[in-house]
């Protein structure tokens, strides 16, 4: 039995812009985080990084901290959102500790947190 995924790839140019003029922003000093609701039972992630951060190794590295960052929270979200998260300069030396804050802290500001309830983690 196929588990369904519960999050996608958004990768075409036209959904990113569409979120940018469309959404809802939120800004840490080290990402900015974009979302919309959907109408659909899973979210979709969007990761941009530009190359003001560097060589496509440390743009690479950014990307997959960011990545994993989505995935290891992906429970505490709730669905149903499109998600852009664009790296600002600064996230290439910041700590992956300090880049889960400011993902967090962007999200609970977009009111994309699922309520826990409480015992619950």
């Amino acid at each position: 039995m196929r588990k369904l995924k519960s999050s996608v790839s958004i990768k075409n140019n036209y959904e990113f812009r569409r979120l940018y003029s469309k959404g809802k922003s939120a800004a840490t000093p080290y990402l900015v985080v974009y979302c919309r609701r959907t109408g659909r039972g899973y979210d979709r992630l969007g990761i941009t990084v530009t190359a003001k951060l560097g060589t496509a190794v440390h743009r690479n590295r950014v990307r997959r901290r960011l990545r994993e960052i989505y995935r290891l929270n992906l429970p505490r979200l709730k669905k149903g959102f499109d998600i852009v998260i664009v790296a600002r300069v600064r996230s290439r030396r910041a700590e992956y500790r300090q880049l889960e804050s400011a993902y967090l802290s962007a999200c609970s500001k977009l009111g994309l947190l699922a309520e826990e309830r409480r015992g619950e983690k």
